[in-house]
C-alpha cells in the first residue's frame, strides 16, 4: 500500500504518456475502412481514459504509406494488396490526427527508414522503390533494405518525410530500432561494394556503418524541423548501447548493443542534438540475467544528457513476471516507481496499444485510477520554443439550455510560437488555494474553446482555464466562479 500511495501523490504535471499503434502484425490488413476506424476508435478512447496523451501510429512499414502519397504506394499492411487505395476511400493518417487531436492527444508519425519489405511474401506496386531502384536495395535474411551507405537512399527517406511533415498536421516525427539490420549468426551484409567505392578514408568497417546512420539522423533531424520547427523528432532504439565488456562505460549486461551490431550511436545523436526524445525499449523485467531492466533504466538516466527520455514498456512482459520484493503482484509499481524517482526519465510509451486497451494484466484499470488518472501536459521542450502563448481572452460562464458552460475566446497568436492549440481545465474548491503550479486540479486538456461542467457540480468552487501552445508552454491562468 505504501508504494502505491507515493506513485499516487507523485503524478506529475508533464509527462510522455504514448503507446505504439503498429500495422506490421497485420491487425489492419484487408478489413476494410469500416472496420478499421471502429477498432481505432475504441483503441483511442480506452487509452485516453488510461490517461494517454500521445499515440506513435505507424505510417510507413515497408517504403510503402498508411496515407496519400505521390512518392509510394499504399500500404499492403493496408489493403493487403500494395499500391492498392482502400475502399471505401480514407486516409489513415489525416483521420488519426484529427482523431487524436480532439482527444488532446498528439499524434506522431512512425516510419521504418530502411526497411523496404519485410519477410512476409507479397507483391511489389509498380512505383515501389524496390522496383524503381532496385540498386538501391540489398536483401538480408529474407528482408530487404534500402542501404544506408548511399546518398540517394538518404535523399529519399527524407524526401518521404518532407512529404509527409508538410502536407500532414503531426506532432511528431518517430523512427524504431531498425537501422542496419539486425544480425543473423554467418550471415555478412552485403556492403562490400560500396565500402570500396567510398569508405570515406574510414579504415574501419563498422565505424563506417556507424557514419553512414549519422549522416541520415543529422540530415533527417534538419529535413523535419526545416519544414515544421515544431514537429518533434524521435528515435526508439534497441535497450541496450553496449555493455561493459565493449566498453567500459556501457551497461552491466550480455546482449545485442547498438554501437557495435546496429551501427546506432545513440549517444553522438544525443550530444549532437539531433533527436528531440530517445525512447529505449526496454521489453524485458527487473530482474533479466543478460538485461535486466533496473540496471539499464539507471544507465539511460545517467547517459542521455540532452535529449527528453522515454521509456519503451511491453506491457505484457511488465504483468507476466513477479514483482521481486512482493511475489503476489507484477512488475508495474515496481517500475513505474523507478520512472517517479529517477530524474531524467520523462516519459512512458506503451508497446503495445492494444495490450493495454485489452487490459492485460489490469495494466490499463492501473493507469486510470492510479498512475496516469490525473491529465499531464507535454514535457517542455525549451530548445524549440519556451515562450508561453497569452491567457485566454472573454471568460465567461453561461447556462444554455439547462447546462452550465464556461466559454473563452482564443488568445491573439498569429504564428505557431504564441498561437494556443489547446487548453488547460482546473477545478478548485471555494477555500483551496488556487495554483496551477502542479497537475492535481487538472481536469482535462481540450482543443475546444468551452467546457461543459459535470451535471454534478455542486458549484461555490473556481474554474482557471489556461492557454497553450504548439510546444504546450502553457499561459497564466483566467479564473471564473461557479456558485
Amino acid at each position: 500500500m505504501l508504494l502505491v500511495s507515493l506513485c499516487m501523490q507523485a503524478q506529475q504535471k508533464r509527462e510522455f504518456r504514448g503507446a505504439w499503434i503498429q500495422c506490421v502484425n497485420g491487425q489492419f490488413k484487408g478489413v476494410g475502412t469500416e472496420v478499421m476506424q471502429r477498432t481505432l476508435t475504441y483503441q483511442l478512447n480506452e487509452l485516453q481514459k488510461d490517461g494517454c496523451n500521445a499515440i506513435i501510429f505507424q505510417v510507413r512499414p515497408e517504403c510503402d504509406a498508411l496515407y496519400e502519397s505521390a512518392i509510394e504506394p499504399w500500404s499492403y499492411y493496408l489493403t493487403g494488396e500494395q499500391g492498392s487505395r482502400p475502399y471505401p476511400y480514407w486516409d489513415p493518417l489525416q483521420w488519426m490526427i484529427e482523431q487524436c487531436h480532439k482527444r488532446g492527444m498528439e499524434l506522431h508519425a512512425w516510419i521504418n527508414p530502411y526497411r523496404a519489405k519485410t519477410k512476409v511474401a507479397h507483391l511489389n506496386a509498380r512505383n515501389h522503390v524496390v522496383v524503381q531502384h532496385p540498386e538501391w536495395t540489398f536483401q538480408y535474411d529474407g528482408l530487404i533494405l534500402l542501404n544506408p551507405a548511399l546518398r540517394q537512399c538518404r535523399d529519399y527517406i527524407c524526401d518521404v518525410v518532407r512529404d509527409i511533415v508538410t502536407r500532414y498536421d503531426v506532432d511528431g516525427l518517430h523512427i524504431d530500432d531498425y537501422f542496419y539490420p539486425y544480425p543473423t549468426p554467418g550471415l555478412a551484409i552485403p556492403d562490400d561494394t560500396q565500402y570500396r567505392a567510398n569508405n570515406y578514408g574510414i579504415a574501419d568497417r563498422g565505424d563506417w556503418r556507424r557514419f553512414n546512420v549519422n549522416l541520415f539522423i543529422e540530415q533527417l533531424y534538419k529535413t523535419v524541423h526545416e519544414a515544421k520547427p515544431w514537429v518533434k523528432v524521435g528515435i526508439s532504439p534497441f535497450g541496450i548501447y553496449r555493455n561493459q565488456r565493449s566498453d567500459p562505460n556501457g551497461s552491466r549486461t550480455n546482449g545485442l548493443q547498438n554501437y557495435d551490431d546496429l551501427y546506432a550511436d545513440i549517444l553522438l545523436w544525443d550530444r549532437e542534438g539531433w533527436m528531440d526524445y530517445c525512447v529505449p525499449q526496454l521489453y524485458w523485467e527487473i530482474g533479466h540475467k543478460a538485461a535486466d531492466y533496473d540496471e539499464l533504466i539507471h544507465w539511460w538516466n545517467d547517459n542521455l544528457k540532452n535529449t527528453d527520455l522515454y521509456i519503451g514498456e511491453d506491457v505484457e512482459r511488465t504483468v507476466k513476471h513477479q514483482d521481486l520484493q512482493n511475489r503476489s503482484r507484477h512488475q508495474l509499481a515496481a517500475k513505474m516507481n523507478l520512472h517517479r524517482n529517477l530524474p531524467r526519465v520523462k516519459g512512458t510509451v506503451l508497446w503495445y496499444a492494444k495490450a493495454a486497451v485489452d487490459n492485460v494484466g489490469n495494466y490499463g484499470t492501473s493507469l486510470r485510477t492510479n498512475y496516469w488518472r490525473i491529465p499531464a501536459m507535454q514535457p517542455a521542450m525549451k530548445h524549440i520554443d519556451r515562450k508561453a502563448p497569452k491567457k485566454p481572452r472573454r471568460v465567461k460562464r453561461f447556462d444554455v439550455d439547462g447546462q452550465r458552460v464556461i466559454f473563452w475566446t482564443a488568445p491573439k497568436g498569429d504564428d505557431w510560437k504564441n498561437k494556443a492549440v489547446l487548453y488547460g481545465i482546473y477545478r478548485f474548491d471555494k477555500r483551496e488555494r488556487v495554483s496551477i503550479d502542479d497537475n492535481s486540479h487538472l481536469v482535462t486538456l481540450t482543443p475546444d474553446t468551452f467546457y461543459e461542467l459535470p451535471a454534478s457540480e455542486p458549484g461555490n468552487c473556481v474554474y482557471v482555464v489556461t492557454a497553450l501552445d504548439r510546444m504546450q508552454n502553457e499561459s497564466k491562468g483566467v479564473k471564473v466562479k461557479i456558485k
